[in-house]
């Protein structure tokens, strides 16, 4: 019998235990950069020279775990801004970053620490960095989950409850550009968007662009999701192993050829065939909302979803540096049921997979010019099948398809660490299609598109001065198939007050040739109901973003303070991504938005326990042409006020977190009901709002060791979302063409109800 691979994992530990190193166990909490290089000298037998400047007044925080002397090195030069030279095996000197880096990046210097907790840092090219193998617990999570992480920040939130929903500064879950190892992702969820369907357990970085984003990103016209891996060749063997409610994962990380080669590889699937949690079930009951899996009690349903990753890293010599990523996400879903008085079988089918794959070069010609090469491929499809049979006889059959075939090659020179200069080429294929077949096959609506882009940028990094810097740049995208130039000018401007305060300034203009759009032929499962489109620069046009920000931090004796107001024009927007009710579903209607916004961050740390609250303000007016009079009015994912705030207490091996949600609802369409024949009749545009949202979660995890000697790591943990069980109204749609063959129906969504979820893992 055909052994699974997830099976294989549980072995692999056993296998290569006998090879892992005995290695020192470092752990640090906020100490004093100082103070925990003295202990890096007592712990490794080596002596560290370093300039006082470099490292007056920081702090660091590692998770206690065991780590070579590289390992320790490496990490500290992230968190600190620094250079480790290891001049033999007794000594080590410390260097500025930027004389000895080989990343050819702009330094990337940290503004806030801690910004939330540790692991999430502010720097100060305004971007946030999140370390999941770092990070500290979040509330109603117990593992780092990748993209609803993210909604911690402020400006972020989910108003669907989904970690794949993310609204950037009042934006839509597809202008957000989430990058995995260089690949572009068109899919990034499990479980109808759950959960994200990135590895948490590998992923060493994830940056996150809300505004002053680089010019080397386009593609997107709200934020950058830049996640990665370890580019880093492994000493030794690294592996683990777990489950929570969901699923169940491994990863194995071995050297190949000391200091040359190294392979990770990692496996994640869910176990629901096996045994259906509580967590499972909670999860499947508001994801099938207003389904037919809901609606009928004789149906069945079969839901996996797995992914898994590998990734080579390899070292030519002191100058160049391979890499080479996979990534395979598959979401499968089989649903049957039956109706027994007219003997009539139903069956609905759905596969959504995205494959990527890149090869990333870094050459280092000399100490002042570095360049980086990339190349990936991303592979989406989503294929969806309902099957009607009358005694094993099938009478018709409804096919539902959407792909995507996405190559991208980029080349970025960095000359001083200063000014980098690039060049990147993609090629898009996009289509979509809906056939009906009864005696023959009927398309009932298709598309099929390609574009291809071809983009110059260029970016001017200043650090020189303590008082003032500033990031100045520009992107030039040529689609070819359009025959249409679009320029984006970049700008960040960062002014220090004092040591304490800093002002912040940014503009830039972004473009988006791909986005997603509501299903025409509607689906009765409806389920996976967005399809991606391209432009054609007519009738679905390019969306464009001007987007201007201002704002303050202040951080001091353990306090935090982040001030930022934001505005908004975006153009180019098409009447069937609002969710709106529009009586000729299958025209587009060419629209724009203005966003107006303010958010707002505060934090205070104490010994042992961290406090935080974030509110945001958001005002999203649309206008399209033939709907309202032309007036503007209130868009359907508009969220008004948010406010989040978190209370949680560490100590060496126990962490828990308290976390409160709250938010006006979103805006709707008012309906009236006629009661002679119960025809919907819609009242307005978004008039109504729904009910306030509120929540409360609970995390803890208490990490251990099997025994003082071993080398294993063992964690457990235990979360519950929605504490007190309040049933939240997210969000009113209307299906149907009011029509006699087709009328409007009413569609409520509601939130998650209390859910428990469970943690155990073990790793080296």
């Amino acid at each position: 019998m055909k052994l699974p691979l997830y099976f294989l994992f549980l072995f692999l530990p056993f296998i290569a235990f006998s090879q892992e190193p005995v290695t020192p166990l470092i752990h640090f909490d906020n100490v004093e950069a100082a103070n925990a290089i003295i202990t890096l000298e007592k712990a490794y037998n080596v002596k560290i020279s370093y300039p006082n400047k470099l490292i007056d007044g920081k702090t660091v925080s590692l998770e206690e775990k065991k780590r070579t002397l590289n390992e320790t090195l490496d990490e500290l030069s992230s968190l600190l801004n620094i250079h480790f030279k290891i001049i033999n095996q007794r000594y080590i000197v410390v260097n500025k970053a930027e004389e000895e880096t080989f990343n050819y990046q702009q330094l990337n210097t940290v503004i806030i620490n801690e910004y939330l907790t540790r692991g999430i840092s502010k720097n100060m090219d305004a971007t946030y960095k999140i370390q999941p193998k770092q990070l500290d617990i979040l509330p109603g999570l117990i593992e780092a989950d990748v993209l609803v992480s993210l909604q911690e920040l402020p400006g972020v939130i989910s108003p669907n409850e989904t970690a794949t929903g993310l609204s950037v500064r009042g934006g839509t879950p597809d202008q957000n550009h989430i990058i995995w190892d260089g690949i572009t992702m068109y899919h990034s969820g499990h479980l109808f968007g759950m959960i994200s369907s990135f590895n948490p357990n590998i992923t060493q970085n994830i940056t996150f662009y809300n505004k002053g984003t680089n010019p080397r990103f386009g593609e997107r016209i709200s934020s950058v999701v830049d996640i990665s891996t370890s580019n880093d060749i492994t000493e030794k063997i690294n592996m683990g192993f777990g489950f929570n409610g969901i699923s169940a994962d491994a990863f194995f990380e071995t050297p190949i050829i000391p200091n040359k080669l190294s392979v990770l590889v990692a496996y994640r699937k869910s176990y629901e065939n096996l045994f259906e949690t509580n967590t499972f079930k909670k999860m499947e009951q508001k994801v099938f909302q207003n389904s037919s899996i809901l609606d009928n009690e004789t149906s069945e349903e079969n839901f996996h979803f797995k992914d898994y990753n590998v990734k080579l890293n390899y070292k030519l010599n002191s100058n160049n540096t391979l890499s080479g990523s996979l990534i395979h996400i598959d979401n499968d879903l089989l649903h049957d049921y039956q109706d027994f008085n007219n003997n009539i079988f139903y069956q609905d089918y759905i596969d959504t997979e995205n494959n990527g794959y890149s090869l990333n070069w870094n050459k280092n010609w000399n100490s002042n010019v570095k360049q980086t090469t990339k190349v990936s491929f991303s592979d989406y499809m989503l294929q969806y099948d309902f099957v009607t049979e009358e005694d094993n006889t099938q009478l018709s059959k409804f096919d539902k398809e959407n792909k995507i075939r996405d190559f991208d090659f980029s080349t970025e020179l960095s000359l001083h660490n200063t000014l980098s200069l690039g060049y990147q080429t993609s090629f898009k294929h996009v289509g979509y299609s809906f056939v009906e077949t009864t005696d023959s096959p009927i398309v009932l609506d298709q598309n099929d598109s390609k574009i291809n882009t071809h983009a110059l940028f260029a970016n001017y990094s200043n650090r020189q001065s303590k008082s003032f810097n500033f990031d100045i740049g520009m992107r030039a995208n040529y689609y070819r198939q359009l025959n249409t130039l679009r320029l984006e000018p970049r700008l960040l401007i960062v002014k220090n007050i004092n040591d304490n305060l800093k002002i912040q300034a940014s503009g830039e203009i972004k473009n988006q040739v791909i986005y997603q759009i509501d299903e025409t032929v509607y689906s009765d499962l409806s389920l996976e109901n967005k399809l991606w489109r391209l432009s054609d620069g007519k009738e679905a046009p390019i969306l464009n973003s001007n987007h201007l920000s201002l704002g303050a931090l202040y951080h001091k004796n353990g306090w935090s303070f982040d001030f930022d107001s934001y505005y908004k024009k975006v153009t180019g927007i098409s009447s069937l991504p609002l969710g709106f009710y529009n009586e000729d579903d299958t025209k587009y209607l060419k629209g724009e938005q203005n966003i107006y916004g303010l958010d707002f961050y505060t934090k205070k740390d104490f010994k042992s326990i961290k406090t935080w609250i974030s509110y945001s303000i958001n005002q999203i007016d649309a206008r399209f042409d033939g709907i309202n009079n032309n007036r503007y009015f209130t868009a359907s994912n508009e969220i008004a006020h948010a406010i989040s705030a978190s209370i949680s207490y560490k100590t060496k091996k126990l962490q828990v977190a308290l976390g409160w949600k709250w938010h006006t609802g979103k805006p709707y369409t008012l309906s009236t009901v006629n009661p002679n024949d119960d025809d919907v009749s819609l009242v307005g545009v978004n008039t109504e709002r729904l009910p306030n949202y509120h929540r409360l979660d609970l995390s803890s995890v208490y990490n251990f060791w099997f025994s003082k000697k071993s080398d294993i790591k063992g964690k457990v943990g235990l979360s519950i979302w929605n504490l007190y069980n309040q049933k939240n109204h997210l969000s009113r749609e209307y299906t149907g063409n009011n029509i006699a063959d087709d009328p409007v129906v009413i569609q409520d969504y509601y939130s998650l109800n209390l859910t428990p979820n469970f943690l155990f893992r073990m790793y080296w």
